[in-house]
């Protein structure tokens, strides 16, 4: 397989957001014209509850805005249209993002290895992209056409590595939609600032987060985070663990939710696959896990055409958090397409 498709854009956020419109535009209108989750979302224009978390986001987010008006103008699109489909997991609960993220420690570093589930009809039609906001660390991330980066895998300048998991929440408020507060932790300078982000925002529905970097005492840290509308749950990783989508830290009974069967099964055959990993597994043992098709329910590789969350594995990401920066490796159908090297800014010349 030829390698992952990889563009730089840099500058003003509206300049990045024109960047990132050209280079979804090619499949884009095709893209919305399939799925069933922009039809159920579109449903939305004009009610009050949009309006709302626009407010938020425009109160909390304001460049991350101007980066989703600039990129639905590079499309063509309305820009409450573009809006609207970048918060899908707060309008609707079956939006085709799906996700399985395993966490572990290696020695004094760490590892995030994930597999990314989409939509099937992205399957070869996203690219990784190398983005420098005028006046921020930077980062390197799995792209989906039309969407801020930010809610897939990506790995920053300021030594954080970010993974993201759907989780289905059932009461969404008004507040940061989660696809902009994701975005908004790739600009983050720190691990601590990255979780106060997290913690402090007011949330409108939820993500599990899982984010690695250097703590203030100079030490590897990988955390777990469910950041929902309602709590926000950090648990730091200490043994090899794994996430599906649906919220599993303690204290979530109290959060109405929906469990897929998929994400059930996947979550059960992690329990089943981890412990034989060893207390400190390396990245190829996490990514032959994040491969794993057998088991007695649904699977963690998911590349059936009729898989009942419509979601198939787009891409597999293994992550190495140093203190040095962040190595960022991804595979797509068995193969490597991307080996790389993001260094933290502290340590570049």
């Amino acid at each position: 397989m030829q390698a992952l498709k990889t563009y730089r854009v840099a500058g003003s956020a509206e300049s990045i957001g024109r960047q990132l419109g050209a280079l979804a535009k090619p499949v884009f209108a095709d893209y919305m014209a399939q799925s069933g989750a922009w039809r159920a979302v579109s449903r939305w224009r004009g009610s009050a509850f949009v309006r709302a978390l626009r407010s938020a986001a425009a109160r909390h987010c304001p460049a991350h805005v101007a980066e989703l008006d600039a990129m639905a103008h590079a499309l063509g699109w309305p820009a409450d249209d573009l809006f609207l489909w970048n918060c899908r997991g707060e309008l609707i609960h079956n939006a085709p993002d799906g996700c399985t993220t395993l966490a572990a420690r290696e020695g004094a570093n760490g590892l995030i290895a994930h597999n990314e589930d989409g939509d099937p009809w992205l399957l070869g039609r996203c690219c990784v992209v190398e983005v420098e906001p005028e006046g921020q660390p930077g980062f390197t991330s799995f792209y989906y056409p039309g969407s801020l980066p930010g809610h897939t895998f990506a790995a920053t300048r300021a030594g954080l590595a970010q993974a993201i998991n759907n989780v289905r929440i059932r009461e969404p408020r008004a507040g940061v939609p989660r696809m902009l507060l994701a975005r908004a932790v790739l600009d983050a300078r720190s691990l601590d600032a990255a979780l106060a982000l997290l913690r402090d925002t007011p949330r409108a529905s939820g993500f599990h987060h899982t984010i690695g970097g250097v703590d203030a005492a100079g030490a590897v840290r990988v955390m777990s985070v469910e950041a929902t509308a309602r709590r926000c749950s950090p648990v730091e990783v200490s043994a090899p663990s794994g996430h599906a989508n649906h919220l599993i830290h303690a204290g979530c009974e109290h959060e109405a939710q929906i469990v897929t069967d998929s994400s059930r099964d996947r979550q059960a055959r992690l329990a089943e696959l981890l412990p034989a990993l060893g207390a400190q597994p390396d990245g190829a043992a996490l990514v032959r896990t994040l491969q794993d098709r057998a088991g007695a329910g649904l699977p963690i590789f998911r590349d059936d055409p009729h898989d009942p969350d419509d979601e198939n594995t787009l891409a597999t990401a293994c992550m190495r958090i140093e203190p040095r920066g962040v190595a960022f490796d991804v595979w797509q159908r068995g193969a490597r397409v991307l080996d790389a090297f993001i260094p933290a800014a502290r340590t570049r010349a």
